[in-house]
């Protein structure tokens, strides 16, 4: 089983540090061995919270990020998240699991959309 948990971790990683969403793919992958909802969303958070601090560290090494905005987003976010992340601890693990399917159907068709009409939309 360990074997498994290593490969989803390498895969998703990787998509992760190319900036593909590697954490869209490893909720339901680990929902597929077992994990529950929540614990899968917990590793997801946590393993986006590591890379995130390595990228970050690279981008602003290479001059590839402005700080500014980078502070301003997070003085909203951080506390935002930390609200809503205390309000999902007594949710249903069925409940979360229709609304990440409705979130991953939504953001799908909304790259579609986006794809069709950059590509197959201009003339």
């Amino acid at each position: 089983m360990w074997f498994v948990f290593i490969l989803i971790g390498l895969t998703t990683g990787l998509l992760g540090a190319m900036g593909l969403g590697g954490g869209t793919l490893l909720i339901p992958l680990l929902s597929l061995v077992g994990v529950g909802q929540k614990e899968a969303q917990l590793i997801n958070v946590l393993s986006f919270v590591i890379m995130a601090l390595f990228i970050l560290f690279f981008n602003i090494k290479n001059k590839m990020i402005d700080i500014f905005p980078a502070i301003m987003f997070s003085v909203v976010a951080v506390p935002f998240a930390v609200i809503l992340a205390l309000c999902v601890q007594g949710a249903n693990e069925q409940v979360l699991k229709i609304i990440f399917g409705i979130f991953l159907l939504l953001m799908g068709g909304y790259e579609l959309f986006c794809y069709l009409k950059k590509y197959h939309c201009k003339k």
